[in-house]
């Protein structure tokens, strides 16, 4: 028989890894590849500009953090003409490998999953990252079109620490447990 869909969301045949992290100094300017990045809830990442910004408590904090797909970039390069794609092009904070990003996000609204990275991060996916106007200029004609679908995903630091290259993006508690604990432990307490 076959599992319900709620349980093959569940399973995933490996972990990610982080195969490099970037940050944007400023809104246009060019991407300086880190080997680690401090990850802060409300904030995004030390150094980011989405990070330095001053947010008020209310706002609005669903992009904290942006992620791209690594085994998309030679996809991308084939249909730009490229022979391959500087992941700084593409203006996302973590290029993921070994796991599909678009599987990070659940179909069911009352089952979103948290991730972790590494040891200390967790993060709540948020919504799909779509490209913006400027993958026309550094991809050349058709770069737009070309990164829709493929922009990756948009998410929300929920509990902060250090993101380093190599740090493993698996799965976690669902997100209701981890916004609300008491009632998690209710229902395991029966």
């Amino acid at each position: 028989m076959t599992p319900p869909l709620r349980e093959l969301t569940d399973s995933h045949p490996r972990v990610g890894r982080i195969a490099s992290i970037w940050l944007r100094v400023e809104r246009a300017g060019a991407l300086r590849q880190v080997p680690q990045a401090l990850a802060t809830p409300g904030q995004g990442l030390a150094g980011d500009r989405y990070g330095q910004r001053e947010r008020s408590p209310g706002a609005n904090h669903k992009r904290e953090i942006t992620l791209f797909q690594a085994e998309h970039l030679a996809t991308l390069a084939a249909w730009t003409g490229h022979d391959k794609i500087d992941p700084a092009l593409l203006r996302r904070n973590l290029v993921v490998s070994g796991i599909n990003l678009l599987a990070l996000r659940s179909p069911f609204a009352d089952a979103r999953c948290v991730w972790h990275i590494g040891d200390e991060v967790l993060i709540d996916v948020t919504d799909p990252c779509d490209p913006c106007s400027r993958m026309e200029a550094a991809l050349g004609a058709g770069g737009y079109n070309a990164m829709r679908g493929l922009g990756g995903l948009t998410a929300r630091i929920l509990r902060g620490g250090l993101i380093r290259v190599g740090d493993t993006l698996r799965p976690g508690p669902l997100l209701s447990e981890v916004l609300n604990p008491a009632s998690a432990s209710d229902k395991a307490n029966g």
